[in-house]
């Protein structure tokens, strides 16, 4: 099982802004559309209230939330949602696509990472990518 994480990031490091994010790169959107079609998202609750569609089609999309979410496949756990994961053969390319405390987790456990790396600060950012790779 491959657990790709994909991002995009300023030179802050910013990845949103009030629950957005603070840019549109249709190259960017385009790629991220093209990399996850077909595969697993997991994504923190934040994540999932901020999409536009839902779910997002032509993939298999995971909640992680503190609370069952009803209108989507969500585990409360973490590692609950691995170990289901685990035991599904079709699982095998898994993408991370947010929010910050679910890229904190699966950093680790990360074997590929996508980033779009944007030579450009945003004002008002208030969510920043967890771990410094720079």
């Amino acid at each position: 099982m491959n657990i790709h994480m994909i991002w995009a990031q300023d030179t802050n490091s910013a990845i949103g802004s009030n629950g957005t994010l603070p840019w549109h790169f249709s190259e960017d959107l385009k790629n991220f559309k093209k990399l996850t079609i077909g595969n697993i998202i997991i994504m923190g609750r934040k994540t999932w209230d901020s999409l536009p569609t839902k779910p997002l089609p032509n993939r298999r999309n995971i909640v992680i939330s503190s609370t069952k979410q009803e209108d989507a496949e969500s585990y409360t756990s973490i590692e609950e949602c691995i170990s289901v994961l685990k035991k599904d053969q079709r699982a095998s390319d898994i993408y991370i696509i947010g929010g910050r405390s679910v890229y904190k987790f699966f950093y680790e456990y990360a074997n590929i990472l996508h980033v779009t790396f944007i030579n450009k600060t945003y004002p008002d950012t208030d969510t920043f990518f967890p771990v410094n790779i720079n």
